[in-house]
């Protein structure tokens, strides 16, 4: 399913579409979820500050009704993004377009484990097109019957601090 149009309008987000112009396409292209064409790529330029400390973005990744929870965080950026058929990776690309020191994406897990809708955080120093997944810090997990949202918000919070007072993320990340 698909996060509805409504839910995006309602949160303030921009919307932006990857590579993947269907959602079967999405699924057997992976690298198409990880890119945007250059129309989106402008809307992501011209929507978004330019070097900003912290770039939020939504992605519907692999559980849209995980990212349709958002509402317990919530969520009062003037500038996130919404991502259709996002891939995490796509971060990359948008801190390419914007600058942004850190990014925090968050995106639906993928169906099939204990909830369809648990969220996943990644974030990331200054993060790159085609850098190791090993640059990634995750908080997985985010769902009632999990880490609750609260929890999990307060904790993202701290890790984006320490991220910005040690300038790196992932496995540098101590």
């Amino acid at each position: 399913s698909y996060v509805s149009d409504d839910f995006v309008k309602e949160m303030g987000f921009i919307p932006v579409q990857t590579k993947a112009a269907t959602k079967d396409e999405y699924l057997t292209r992976p690298d198409y979820g990880r890119v945007f064409p250059e129309d989106q790529q402008k809307i992501i330029k011209e929507s978004c500050k330019s070097n900003p400390k912290v770039q939020i973005v939504v992605g519907d990744g692999l559980s849209s009704s995980a990212i349709e929870g958002l509402k317990m965080f919530g969520l009062e950026y003037n500038e996130v993004l919404f991502i259709k058929h996002a891939r995490v990776a796509a971060m990359d690309q948008i801190a390419e377009l914007t600058g942004a020191e850190v990014i925090c994406m968050l995106v639906g897990e993928r169906p099939g484990l204990v909830t369809a809708e648990s969220m996943s955080a990644y974030m990331a120093y200054k993060p790159t097109v085609g850098m190791p997944e090993s640059r990634r810090t995750v908080v997985s997990n985010i769902h009632k019957g999990g880490t609750p949202a609260v929890e999990a918000g307060a904790y993202v919070a701290e890790i984006i601090k320490k991220i910005l007072d040690n300038k790196k993320s992932g496995v540098e990340l101590k």
